[in-house]
């Protein structure tokens, strides 16, 4: 039976968490892993946007992974005006408009599931609930929230 590739939309700090020694085990196994796992990367122009100012080998990281398994998608008028929603309803602040961008970005986009280290703005149980309760308000389905060490392998 062939296996449906789930698609992984990665926010700036999994990126990051491969050269972060707190992060990179784990990390680097999500990535290590990606065509026996199934999985495909979706990243967004706000990711390369904040890679601006990482180092080098953070920046050059996406070039890594083969294309057949990455997906860049835009940042959009519609995507603004639901990360704009998330912090009009609450959710969290104006200072995490950016996170917000990665949230709408892969509702929008029908990521399966959004990968991240941040467990003050989006990794949280709290901001997911906020962040999903949004998007059945307004007709989009919910999101998938998980840190890399909850993406497993589908190895047999």
């Amino acid at each position: 039976m062939l296996k449906k590739r789930l698609t992984l939309y990665i926010d700036t700090s999994v990126i990051g968490g491969y050269f972060d020694i707190e992060f990179a085990e784990e990390t680097q196994s999500l990535f290590d892993n990606l065509e026996i796992s199934h999985f495909n990367i979706m990243y967004s122009s706000v990711t390369e946007d904040e890679l601006l100012n990482a180092p080098r080998e953070v920046r050059a990281f996406l070039e890594t992974i083969p294309n057949n398994l990455k997906n860049k998608v835009e940042l959009t008028e519609e995507a603004v005006k639901l990360a704009d929603t998330y912090i009009e309803e609450k959710v969290v602040g104006k200072t995490s408009r950016e996170d917000c961008f990665h949230i709408a970005l892969a509702t929008i986009n029908k990521a399966d599931i959004l990968v991240s280290w941040n467990f003050k703005h989006i990794v949280n149980v709290f901001k997911i609930r906020g962040y999903n309760a949004v998007n059945l308000k307004l007709g989009y389905s919910q999101i998938d929230i998980r840190s890399p060490k909850d993406i497993v392998s589908y190895e047999e």
